[in-house]
């Protein structure tokens, strides 16, 4: 009996020193790649926030990216604001709480660019916003992006990542797709280069307008890319679908991208792509 207590008394001691143990780790410390799997440490992760096993890219905010993607930029429209049109209950408080977190007035910073003596229009979509979705202002900005480059005969190259369409403004958030693909095609007119970056998650009314209208078509290594969700399509099709269905390898596969690039490389090869696509005047 003195034994079986004393063997309660120890595993008891374990335990506790187990929980005090685990309190002591800080958060963040660790990160698991959501692709394969692999459990990296914080400080193992490059200033490309990529897995160095997979090469996946794990979601970063706009201002994070352009750290390593651009030499040089300057953004615009910043000083735009959402009305909240449908008067959607809770949805100021989370635009403000969304602003406050990323810096952006929206979900996407646009304005334009330097890769060494490449000028261009730029825009990049952030998930951290509203999971990067698609509202009003988000579809003004890219729609005088691309005005603003097609006047100025300015490429653009656009980050997408987006849950897609933004519920909390219905109707007028449909309408951006529309919006900003004429933009999109009053530009590819004029003879101008468009440069499409997919990155993970670009999904929903995003992919089914402006992030299909490149010119060039790159994505980040397994970013997912489809428009609706896994759930809603198994639901609908009353069946299972492919686990790499939507990743952007299989994407390739099939001719929606035309290259997989990695993080590490993506400013280089944009470089080459953009002094390749010069002045339309020049050719």
């Amino acid at each position: 009996m003195k034994l079986y207590e004393q063997d309660n008394t120890l595993t008891a001691q374990h335990v506790k020193a187990d929980r005090q143990a685990d309190a002591k780790v800080p958060d963040g410390l660790w990160h698991k790649c959501p692709k394969c799997g692999t459990t990296i440490l914080s400080k193992q992760i490059n200033e490309f926030a990529t897995c160095p096993n997979c090469h996946y890219g794990f979601r970063i905010g706009a201002h994070q990216r352009l750290k390593w993607a651009v030499d040089t930029y300057t953004d615009l429209d910043e000083d735009l604001q959402t009305t909240d049109p449908l008067n959607f209950p809770g949805y100021l408080a989370k635009l403000k709480a969304s602003q406050e977190k990323t810096g952006l007035n929206d979900s996407v910073l646009t304005g334009e660019a330097k890769i060494k003596e490449e000028h261009f229009g730029f825009g990049v979509m952030d998930p951290n916003f509203i999971m990067g979705s698609l509202g009003s202002v988000t579809g003004e900005k890219l729609t005088r992006l691309f005005e603003r480059a097609t006047a100025k005969k300015l490429p653009v190259v656009l980050w997408t990542a987006s849950g897609g369409a933004r519920m909390q403004e219905g109707i007028m958030s449909l309408m951006q797709m529309a919006k900003v693909a004429n933009a999109v095609a009053q530009h590819s007119a004029a003879g101008l280069l468009y440069i499409v970056v997919l990155t993970d998650p670009t999904t929903g009314g995003v992919t089914a307008s402006f992030a299909m209208q490149g010119d060039i078509t790159l994505a980040e290594p397994h970013a997912l890319v489809g428009f609706a969700g896994r759930r809603v399509i198994e639901q609908t099709i009353h069946q299972k679908i492919p686990a790499d269905l939507q990743d952007a390898e299989n994407l390739q596969k099939h001719g929606f991208v035309d290259r997989i690039v990695q993080r590490e490389h993506e400013k280089e090869l944009l470089y080459q792509l953009l002094k390749l696509g010069g002045d339309p005047s020049d050719r």
